[in-house]
């Protein structure tokens, strides 16, 4: 069985930089046998790709997208932490959709994170799960995403 490094060179995926903290926080912390990381943004190359409300300036398509990358930063978090190949389960996610005023389609958003889970984990990746709609997050990004895992 390919180990969690092997299995995202498989799928062409690299961990981007861990992003740096933007108030008073770390980006993860192991208490245990589990990790938890702070609410990731969907920084790619340390800028946010789009900002704003979903269902209003940002598609829920894009959103989707966004959310895959914010739990992709919070994979980096917890790499840079324990290293990725500690991991051995995938226990929850919290989505946070910055949402328009109409808007309910937080669960779809928060698949990006989810899907991501199991491309990378497996059966290891199917974990518990609240997808929230807000009205503001920080820097004005459309998600964030907060992982807990389980470590070898």
């Amino acid at each position: 069985m390919a180990s969690n490094s092997e299995r995202l060179a498989e799928l062409g995926i690299s961990l981007p930089t861990v992003a740096a903290p933007v108030a008073a926080y770390v980006p993860a912390i192991q208490t245990g046998n589990q990790v938890w990381t702070s609410g990731q943004l969907p920084f790619v190359d340390g800028q946010l790709p789009a900002t704003g409300k979903v269902g209003a300036e940002v598609s829920a398509e894009d959103a989707e997208k966004y959310a895959r990358a914010a739990a992709l930063n919070a994979l980096a978090a917890i790499d840079a932490l324990v290293g990725i190949d500690r991991v051995t389960r995938v226990l929850k996610i919290v989505g946070f959709v910055a949402s328009a005023e109409d808007f309910s389609g937080q669960p779809g958003v928060i698949n990006g994170a989810s899907n991501l889970m199991g491309e990378v984990f497996g059966e290891a990746g199917a974990h518990a799960r609240s997808a929230v709609g807000v009205a503001e997050l920080p820097l004005n990004a459309p998600v964030e995403v907060e992982v807990i895992v389980e470590i070898a």
